[in-house]
């Protein structure tokens, strides 16, 4: 097998991977975890995008494929907690309205 082989089935392993991370973020219940996931897999893969050595690119796959398996296993707990969405996920529409600082929340329909 070619070096120039090689290299472009890491980068594809690599690619998938992130996908299946990013897709993965998507699936916590809470807002506050979607996006943190999301952020903190983002800036490692940018963080190790320059990374030459195979060796070192090996044992990021690896330290992903474990951060996969765990994240698939705080997707499925986080499910049974949901909590109301939050305004900035859309969940809610209407006004705020109320007396002595009450805060009511009124649907428009």
């Amino acid at each position: 097998m070619s070096m120039t082989a090689l290299k472009g089935d890491a980068a594809f392993q690599a690619r998938s991977l992130f996908r299946s991370l990013l897709r993965q973020s998507s699936q916590f219940a809470a807002y506050n975890f979607r996006e943190y996931a999301k952020r903190r897999m983002r800036d490692a893969f940018r963080e190790h995008a320059t990374e030459t050595e195979e060796r070192r690119i090996q044992d990021l796959m690896q330290k992903g494929i474990r951060e996969l398996q765990v994240m698939k296993r705080q997707t499925v707990v986080s499910q049974f907690f949901q909590l109301d969405r939050l305004v900035v996920e859309g969940g809610k529409s209407g006004k705020q309205t109320g007396d002595r600082n009450d805060i009511v929340r009124q649907t428009t329909e």
